[in-house]
């Protein structure tokens, strides 16, 4: 199963980019994974409507028709890390070629990309800044893999 990482936005910010750069080579050890940060034109005049459906609209752009979506969003489910591993591990189990993280921007996605996602998932109740989600995105992504594989990263 390959992952791609589908962000909104600019590179990892130089404060958090070795961490989020550590966590991502860690993963591929265990699967393919890449990251794909996309940029939206907006501008300070636009309304948070106009940013969102801009945003989304540049998002499902870059969303094959064939992946299975998990969304990361406030309004989603919440996974322990072995319930994420058991998620991990029923993609797998179901052959899934390709499974794509979609992190939208600060004012999240609209109806097209909701309605897209197989899965809608809460990271946490907290709202998070959008370079820290990535942050823990590529950590619990790693975790629940050395969960599936029985290692001793994540004590139980």
């Amino acid at each position: 199963m390959n992952i791609m990482l589908l962000a909104i936005g600019k590179k990892h910010d130089p404060k958090l980019e070795s961490a989020i750069e550590d966590y991502t080579k860690r993963v591929s050890h265990y699967t393919k994974i890449q990251w794909n940060l996309v940029e939206a034109k907006v501008t300070s005049s636009m309304t948070t409507d106009q940013i969102k459906k801009i945003e989304s609209d540049v998002l499902m752009q870059n969303i094959p028709n064939s992946s299975t979506v998990i969304l990361l969003d406030e309004s989603g489910l919440q996974l322990d890390s072995p319930e994420l591993a058991q998620k991990l591990q029923h993609y797998m189990n179901i052959a899934t070629k390709q499974l794509i993280f979609v992190i939208g921007g600060a004012y999240g996605v609209d109806e097209s990309v909701m309605k897209r996602a197989d899965y809608i998932w809460s990271l946490s109740r907290l709202v998070l800044p959008h370079q820290l989600v990535r942050l823990v995105l590529t950590e619990q992504l790693y975790r629940a893999h050395t969960i599936l594989a029985g290692e001793k990263y994540h004590h139980m």
